[in-house]
């Protein structure tokens, strides 16, 4: 059995944080956070062979910010904020999409978080540059300044997926204005539900909600769900990951047809994608391109079993063939269920263009 774990970083040859400074004692300052936050230093070309230990130097800072803004995650401007304003201006995308972006005068008094304070990271990143120049922060969101929480940070900190991102907005917003939101979270993924003998300071503004007849419509609430569902209005959606795909397949079968049956198994039984955790398999395996190819396609962390986890573990569907091939009566079942430790599947054995597919969840 797998224990959930947030998605895998895509690769990136560049650490995650850019440095920017434009002034002699800026890039005294940018050295010294390049240095504790394994970053990259860039410096104005006048500083260049400054003993700055930059990586490159700029004639013109908002075209050489243009060529960096998707290399890195995070991107701090030792510089005025109007600065980093201009340059990351044309840049913007959305908020699940743009990278940190935090500003700070050369002395490191006051550190800014300007962009993508909540699923960016740049609220949290001008804390951490704050307690290194012993300076003060200066975050502007909302729920932050009133202690109150952020759905899509606590989301993100959970490993949930948002489904419609447009809600935060009116979720925080009923947060903001004093207003009790409702959630459905059975499994209590964000971690909001009383607890005995346990309090937390954000329960009181959240009514939990057990069934949909509980649910008043037109009211903002929180739904945590792995099926696909379509929210009502004032409705945050998110997908937990908590689905293990167990996957058999003939040798040499190609990524798509793979990655297709997975999508149409998904789709008949209503299960959210964005709910699949990880793909299962037999070691043997293992070295199945079509099958690699499509967990890195998928972005899913892909687990093997030898055939002496799978044997012994009870399964529906038990094939002679598979028991001929492969030494097991089921690779697709009894590996969704051993990735999962569940008992029994949400999704039996289905087979298309000689593949199988069955789907199980996180108990």
């Amino acid at each position: 059995m797998f224990e959930p774990e947030p998605a895998a970083t895509p690769h990136n040859s560049h650490p995650a944080t850019a440095i920017y400074a434009l002034t002699p004692q800026g890039a005294q300052l940018g050295r010294v956070l390049a240095q504790q936050l394994d970053g990259d230093l860039f410096v104005s070309k006048r500083l260049a062979g400054g003993n700055y230990g930059e990586r490159d130097s700029f004639d013109s800072l908002p075209p050489f910010v243009g060529a960096q803004f998707k290399q890195y995650s995070r991107h701090v401007f030792v510089a005025a904020a109007g600065i980093a304003v201009r340059c990351i201006a044309p840049l913007l995308q959305g908020k699940d999409r743009d990278p940190a972006v935090v500003a700070l005068d050369q002395r490191g008094r006051f550190v800014i978080s300007l962009v993508s304070g909540h699923l960016g990271g740049a609220n949290n990143l001008a804390l951490e540059i704050s307690k290194i120049t012993a300076g003060q922060a200066i975050v502007t969101t909302a729920t932050d300044t009133e202690d109150l929480p952020s759905l899509d940070v606590l989301a993100q900190e959970r490993g949930l997926a948002i489904a419609n991102l447009d809600m935060v907005k009116a979720v925080n917003i009923a947060l903001l204005s004093g207003e009790t939101v409702q959630i459905f979270d059975p499994q209590n993924w964000l971690r909001l539900a009383p607890e005995p003998g346990k309090e937390h300071p954000w329960t009181a503004h959240f009514r939990p909600v057990h069934d949909t007849m509980s649910w008043v419509e037109g009211l903002p609430g929180v739904w945590v769900d792995h099926k696909v569902i379509t929210p009502g209005k004032d409705c945050l959606l998110l997908h937990p990951p908590c689905l293990a795909v167990g996957i058999g397949c003939k040798r040499g079968t190609p990524a798509q047809t793979i990655l297709d049956c997975i999508r149409n198994v998904l789709s008949q039984a209503q299960l959210a994608p964005a709910s699949v955790l990880a793909l299962a398999s037999i070691t043997a395996k293992q070295d199945e391109e079509g099958l690699l190819e499509a967990a890195a396609t998928l972005n899913k962390g892909l687990f093997f079993y030898e055939p002496g986890d799978l044997i012994g573990i009870p399964v529906p569907n038990p094939s002679e063939r598979v028991q001929q091939l492969m030494g097991v009566p089921s690779v697709s079942e009894a590996a969704a269920l051993n990735c999962t430790g569940a008992e029994t599947l949400l999704v039996e054995k289905t087979a298309c263009n000689g593949v199988t597919v069955a789907v199980a969840q996180v108990p």
